[in-house]
């Protein structure tokens, strides 16, 4: 049959080079009224009418060969050339098999498709099993309408106060993960990448996460005060375009969106103002994943080019009122929903976390590392029989910190206290904000704080408390050998003698061992300051009004997006009593301090405290913080 077809063919294309004359108007009679006209027919118009009906015999009999119902695409193409020429046996294409107002084709369970010159501009659709596993995941069952509330009514924009224009605006609690980790990548190209904006390769990508500015960089917050409108887009496409790429293990991205447009076919996102949107969303509600796949459409780039250019795109929409919640199932479909029940240790909850609709770890840990783990220590925890706890795999770009560490709920690992830039998230027990700092140096360690991070890399490797900051003594064995530790026996057999080892314990006794035999006691003492500045980004701008009066009109006072400035010492405090002190080194006090600048922070401010500086302190454990103004918020 095949060569039958192939035979055909050619005869056809053979027909159709010995045409010299122009094509027949088309003709509208029936086929059956034309055939006893035929021996009147002219030689060219009975090659033509024969040439077509070749082809449309050739075109019968591959889709028979097939078995199959045809594609849109197919379907289009036979539907093109019965009105050409009328067939024997013409094959229709049933309307039911197109949606007519979307740009989606049903296709068999777990498939997805698209019509022809629509599918790369407007997305395809998920099946309806997708679309209930995927609303399940995030709100799981009997979820509130206040927090799905929360969830479609936050864009992603930047705050319209001048001092704070870099960042991102939150209305209300909720999804303050997703716009954190964002900003935080925003960030990275405002601050250490301002040249890259807009590159869009992969090697321009891989060439700007492993720069480093030199230390003295004239970076300031004037700087970020006066960028452009369109430099700060472009950051943030390119961030919600690494995030993206991350989670789908850089091979691929998929952007999800709305079907909004149908109305207009004619117009993209880009081409349309804010008011156009917001007309169109009105009354759209998302309560069920039946809802969600109703509206919902999704593209799949492998070319990091092609997501910018497609993010660029749907920026408004991302702007608009659906923008966190689209963000977050981009993420999820880009990282794959199976993949993403993989990485989590209880699968059954939901992503946003009941009552309050908060973010969970899972869904910041995505965003910040590409997978959906729970856990934000290093590697993974084994617990015998084969269990394991998941934590993070590998470095990060940016990185996080959390209350809950100085509270001793969880330990964050090495991986996202030290990430490739200084910006952190920041994570109390109901927001998230960002910490960063202008300056890269700011990572930098000298030789006793690199020696107190391999040790604690160690230890660390060896708690299976789950961050209680204990370990076994065949795990301390371990970590003395791996930190080439000389321990003498007294202290060796006291710090056994309980049959843990806990970490705060531990360092008394490297504070006061000496450096020879792998403790961190400096006899020269020749350990110097370091002074520093951090700065805290909160974007929540809610009405609150936390007790305070009202104003005169009655309303509740409005809290805005805050950055503050916070200059931040650590001393050197090598000794077991100035390392459980929280106030500076007084000058004099140690008999091998000279009192040179060096080695002390002159006339120290009077130390302030806040949540904050909990949160800083995990990541620098002797620090002083001093600010002006109103206390850092967290919450």
């Amino acid at each position: 049959m095949a060569d039958q077809e192939e035979e055909d063919l050619q005869r056809a294309l053979r027909l159709s080079m010995q045409q010299h004359a122009p094509p027949e108007p088309k003709r509208s009679k029936p086929r059956d009224n034309i055939a006893g006209d035929e021996s009147d027919e002219s030689p060219d118009v009975k090659n033509r009418r024969l040439q077509r009906e070749l082809m449309a015999a050739a075109a019968e009999k591959r889709m028979m060969a097939a078995k199959t119902v045809a594609s849109a695409s197919a379907s289009a193409s036979a539907s093109v050339s019965s009105a050409r020429a009328p067939a024997p046996a013409p094959v229709s294409v049933s309307s039911s098999s197109v949606v007519s107002k979307g740009t989606s084709v049903l296709l068999e369970k777990g498939e997805r498709g698209e019509l022809k010159g629509t599918g790369e501009k407007f997305g395809t659709k998920l099946v309806e099993s997708e679309a209930n596993q995927l609303f399940s995941m995030v709100f799981g069952s009997g979820v509130s309408k206040d927090i799905i509330a929360q969830w479609t009514n936050q864009g992603i924009r930047f705050s319209s106060d001048p001092e704070t224009s870099m960042g991102l605006v939150q209305h209300e609690g909720g999804p303050c993960g997703v716009l954190a980790a964002i900003q935080a990548f925003v960030l990275k190209y405002l601050l250490f990448s301002p040249d890259n904006l807009g590159a869009v390769t992969s090697k321009v990508l891989q060439n700007s996460v492993s720069r480093r500015l030199p230390p003295k960089e004239s970076i300031t917050v004037t700087n970020l005060a006066s960028l452009t409108e369109d430099q700060k887009k472009r950051a943030l496409v390119q961030s919600m375009s690494e995030i993206l790429f991350l989670c789908g293990s850089n091979k691929r991205a998929v952007v999800a969106s709305l079907d909004i447009l149908s109305h207009d076919r004619e117009n993209s996102p880009s081409s349309l103002m804010d008011e156009d949107i917001t007309k169109a969303l009105e009354g759209l509600l998302i309560q069920s994943g039946s809802d969600l796949q109703k509206v919902l459409r999704v593209n799949t780039y492998t070319s990091q080019a092609k997501a910018f250019r497609k993010l660029e795109e749907m920026l408004p929409v991302f702007q608009s009122r659906m923008g966190a919640l689209l963000f977050l199932i981009s993420a999820l479909l880009s990282r794959g929903l199976d993949s993403v029940q993989g990485d989590r240790d209880d699968p059954s909850l939901s992503l946003v976390t009941a009552p309050f609709g908060h973010a969970s770890q899972e869904i910041v840990n995505l965003l910040l590392c590409g997978q959906a783990v729970p856990n934000v220590f290093d590697g993974r925890m084994d617990l015998g029989g084969g269990m394991f706890l998941k934590g993070i795999a590998t470095h990060v770009e940016v990185g996080f910190l959390t209350l809950l560490e100085s509270l001793n709920f969880c330990k964050v690992g090495q991986y996202l206290k030290r990430p490739k830039w200084p910006i952190w998230v920041v994570g109390s027990e109901s927001h998230y904000t960002v910490l960063f700092a202008l300056d890269t140096s700011v990572q930098d360690e000298n030789e006793l704080e690199e020696r107190e991070s391999q040790i604690r890399k160690a230890f660390d490797a060896q708690d299976q408390s789950g961050g209680g900051g204990f370990i076994s003594v065949e795990g301390f064995h371990q970590v003395l050998k791996e930190a080439n530790i000389k321990l003498p026996n007294d202290k060796l057999d006291n710090l056994c003698s309980t049959g843990f080892i806990v970490w705060s314990e531990l360092w008394q006794v490297l504070l006061d061992l000496d450096k020879s035999l792998g403790g961190m006691k400096d006899s020269t003492g020749l350990m110097g300051k370091k002074v520093f500045d951090l700065y805290h980004f909160n974007g929540i701008a809610k009405s609150v009004s936390n007790g305070t009066q009202a104003l005169p009109n009655g309303e509740s006072p409005t809290q805005r997006p805050r950055l503050t400035k916070l200059k931040v010492s650590v001393p050197p405090k090598w000794t077991p009593e100035e390392f459980m002190s929280d106030v500076a080194v007084p000058i004099g006090s140690n008999p091998n301090d000279s009192g040179t600048k060096d080695q002390i922070v002159a006339n120290p401010e009077p130390p302030q405290h806040a949540p904050l500086v909990d949160c800083i302190r995990t990541r620098w454990p002797r620090a002083v913080c001093n600010w002006a103004g109103d206390p850092p918020s967290i919450v």
